[in-house]
């Protein structure tokens, strides 16, 4: 096999010039590839990321039977709510919990009625982990002591025409299907980049809401955050074996649009890198036809000289495969630095992040992430394309005649 190999080397490098221009185009196709790959985990870690701090946790529990009726925002109480937060807190994953309300109604000025989900919230405890905390455009952010006064989105207060310390009606839906009203301040406009977000989503304190929707010392939602995004299913389950009465999601069950949209997009990229390399592969399709063709006579000779076909077939497949490899080396490596490079210094998106829901959550810079395990799939390709690539002229090569080949000119 040694041998093999190192003839393999002499011929790879027979003609330079047309090997260099198969190993280039392997490789800005790798990297091509590497670093969208790097672009699409950057920018999906950045969304989970946020999407989980405007959900407020990476995991929700409710009261049993939420989910058949979650469409309609239901104001069900959790029983033995302190007893779900010790539980939590008593993981060593979990960075934080915290008590809410949540339920639908409508937001109302002098100009238009708007429909909302209202969240009353546990202020400090949320603060440290909140996107909303962090993107405070007007006014303040909110206090447990607060009464009577509100946070908003900028989208909102658009569409509302209203501003700072202006008031307004919230109506709420109280746990008997009773409509209350009350009349509220806007203490503070929030700014994310996510119009949707801002349109939709109002705070006020959890004192405020239990007064409102008359849950006097009761909660609908705790909210349990995380050390990291992608490690919820063991909290998920410890937690719904170790607690009844309650249901127990993670922001994955609970957002299976987004996970579908990601995955229907590295279906997508799957597709297009199985094309990019295929062309490549063309390439050296091409290159190994030509080898075959200028060493009519040498091919002839091996095989006067005893060397099998399997063995002439091998040579030409392993010549083919040695490019594939060295494409993806060269490929592989560059992507991996350049994702690297980009990685910490990040794209600014600050001119872009208004477009689209997405876009306002990715935030104002995206920082591509490299991951093992797409970056050696790619290479995995790479190699296994030149392979199939370099079959063909291998077989016409090992199905020469000797006597024919000799005569070649």
């Amino acid at each position: 096999m040694t041998k093999f190999l190192k003839i393999t080397w002499r011929n790879v490098w027979r003609n330079w010039r047309r090997t260099v221009i198969a190993l280039a185009a392997i490789s800005l196709g790798l990297f091509f590839l590497v670093f969208m790959d790097g672009v699409m985990s950057g920018s999906r870690v950045a969304i989970y990321g946020n999407l989980i701090k405007v959900l407020g946790g990476n995991i929700q529990v409710h009261a049993q039977g939420y989910g058949e009726k979650a469409g309609r925002s239901p104001l069900l109480p959790i029983p033995n709510a302190d007893q779900v937060l010790q539980a939590a807190l008593a993981r060593p994953e979990v960075t934080g919990a915290s008590s809410r309300i949540q339920t639908g109604g409508f937001a109302t000025s002098r100009d238009a009625s708007l429909p909302v989900a209202i969240s009353g919230i546990e202020p400090e405890k949320e603060a440290p982990l909140s996107l909303i905390a962090d993107h405070i455009s007007e006014g303040r952010y909110l206090t447990a002591e607060d009464q009577d006064v509100i946070l908003i989105g900028y989208t909102l207060a658009e569409r509302l025409n209203i501003g700072l310390n202006d008031r307004i009606s919230l109506t709420g839906r109280a746990p008997h299907e009773q409509m209350r009203t009350r009349t509220v301040t806007v203490v503070g406009i929030y700014r994310i980049g996510s119009p949707e977000t801002e349109k939709r989503n109002v705070y006020m304190s959890l004192a405020e809401a239990q007064s409102l929707y008359d849950l006097p010392g009761q909660v609908t939602e705790i909210v349990v955050a995380l050390n990291s995004v992608g490690d919820e299913e063991p909290t998920v389950s410890a937690l719904r074996s170790s607690l009844s009465g309650v249901e127990v999601d993670s922001w994955k069950d609970l957002n299976p649009a987004l996970l579908n949209a990601y995955a229907l997009g590295d279906k997508i990229m799957g597709i297009f890198g199985f094309i990019v390399l295929g062309i490549a592969g063309i390439g050296i399709l091409n290159l190994m036809l030509m080898a075959v063709f200028e060493r009519t006579r040498e091919i002839g000779l091996l095989s006067a000289i005893g060397l099998k076909r399997r063995q002439i077939l091998l040579l030409f497949l392993m010549e083919g495969t040695l490019i594939g490899v060295l494409g993806g080396v060269v490929g592989a490596v560059l992507g991996a630095v350049v994702v690297t490079i980009a990685g910490s210094i990040g794209f600014d998106l600050s001119m872009a992040a208004e477009a689209s829901e997405m876009m306002g959550l990715l935030g104002t810079y995206l920082y591509p992430v490299l991951e093992a395990g797409p970056l050696v799939s790619r290479f995995i390709t790479v190699i296994f394309i030149s392979a199939l690539a370099s079959l063909y002229p291998a077989w016409q090569a090992a199905n020469s005649q000797p006597a024919e080949a000799l005569h070649y000119v």
